[in-house]
């Protein structure tokens, strides 16, 4: 008995769906008909090698500020965290009032080298405690009482970036697509798995895929709807096939952390390296939500975090690309500054944020949060993210971050 025919997918949800279940390529080919997608008149030239890009990381669960960088001399610190407040020997110095987690000591040398930049106390007014509901926020920056359908980085290419024919425009390591990547037009991305691998992985995703081209045989592209599915599947199978011939041959400049993080950090090196044309990627690094014993789970986490950044940036600085890229992390939110019971922390707002690179003005940036607070209280945002997002935009990614934003939000000296 036959194998039965793959189910075609015949709409975008469609795509979308196939693309957490083993395709990589999750959005479309210039070959789209107009029941999917309409042209787009874009601002900026494709995206080019040598062109600047940027790596966006994900803290999911809503990382703890205060003891990532730490508020080491302000007395209202330790009043607040009783049993969690690090003590000397588990801090780095960066100034007179503020110290890094000493988990993070491959980020404190960049630091000291110049290559790290920290953002300051960011989050948004009318702050939501939601993870689900926050990070949306975040990946769309909308108001927290505004909901849109697309996110950041999608509007970006809507609006500033054509791509390049067969190429990703955004690459993302995740379990799922990412908000910050929808857009109202279609535009070809590329999904790996958290754990570093493509859809499914390796064999079985392109006998997926294969499979699926067989019972598409003999349409032609651009003919019709059918033509169009036989074309986006051959786009897939043609990036999935180079994709995974460019990770396995990959030699790295600097040793990795044995991490899937890190191995997805790896990965985006890898595709740098290659000259694929992709200007954003997304990676996640999932746990932060600690609401009990948290030293040990943080200091964990960080140690990942910093370790995986600190290899990825000199594995670039070895090929001499780490002038094309920006890195930067973000989480939905910061903890709270008072401990719970648990000896642990509880959803709360604003937080510091990490940018890397060599293009990068080292030094913390923005104001520090002021602690003078009742333990029922939450911190008071000083940055708003948007104004992170519109350096990023304007000084970065070279397109009008007002056009993305929706509104004029104030840059900052990072870059």
């Amino acid at each position: 008995m036959k194998n039965p025919t793959p189910l075609l997918p015949s709409t975008r949800r469609e795509f979308i769906r196939y693309g957490t279940r083993g395709i990589g390529l999750l959005a479309f080919s210039r070959f789209a008909p107009s029941f999917l997608v309409e042209s787009v008149a874009a601002e900026a030239p494709p995206a080019e090698k040598d062109r600047t890009i940027l790596v966006l990381v994900q803290l999911a669960g809503g990382n703890d500020g205060l003891n990532t960088v730490v508020p080491s001399a302000d007395p209202h610190y330790r009043r607040l965290r009783p049993t969690l407040a690090l003590g000397p020997d588990q801090l780095l110095r960066l100034d007179d009032r503020t110290a890094l987690n000493a988990a993070c000591a491959p980020l404190h040398r960049l630091f000291q080298e110049g290559r790290l930049g920290i953002v300051q106390n960011v989050g948004y007014p009318n702050p939501n405690r939601s993870h689900f509901r926050s990070t949306e926020i975040w990946e769309t920056a909308s108001d927290s009482s505004q909901f849109l359908a697309t996110g950041w980085l999608g509007r970006y290419l809507d609006n500033a970036c054509s791509g390049a024919p067969g190429e990703p425009c955004g690459v993302n390591f995740s379990n799922e697509v990412p908000q910050s990547f929808l857009s109202e037009h279609a535009h070809p991305t590329f999904s790996f798995s958290a754990n570093g691998r493509s859809g499914r992985g390796g064999r079985e995703n392109l006998a997926l895929l294969e499979g699926m081209l067989r019972a598409h045989d003999g349409g032609a592209p651009g003919a019709d709807n059918a033509g169009y599915l036989r074309q986006t599947m051959m786009d897939a199978l043609v990036t999935e096939k180079r994709f995974q011939s460019i990770l396995a041959g990959y030699r790295a400049g600097a040793e990795y952390p044995s991490t899937p993080f890190a191995n997805s950090l790896r990965h985006v090196a890898a595709l740098i390296s290659a000259g694929v044309a992709t200007r954003v990627y997304y990676v996640s690094l999932s746990g932060f939500d600690t609401h009990a014993n948290q030293l040990n789970t943080q200091h964990n986490l960080l140690r990942q975090l910093s370790e995986g950044l600190a290899a990825f940036q000199r594995d670039l600085e070895s090929r001499r690309l780490d002038g094309q890229v920006l890195t930067m992390t973000f989480s939905e939110f910061g903890r709270r500054p008072s401990e719970n019971e648990s000896r642990g922390t509880d959803h709360g707002t604003a937080a510091p944020l990490f940018v890397l690179g060599s293009r990068v003005k080292a030094g913390l940036h923005g104001d520090a949060p002021n602690l003078a607070v009742d333990r029922r209280q939450d911190l008071q945002f000083s940055t708003d993210f948007r104004s992170v997002y519109a350096t990023v935009l304007d000084r970065w990614l070279g397109c009008d971050a007002e056009r993305i934003l929706g509104h004029r939000h104030p840059p900052l000296g990072f870059i």
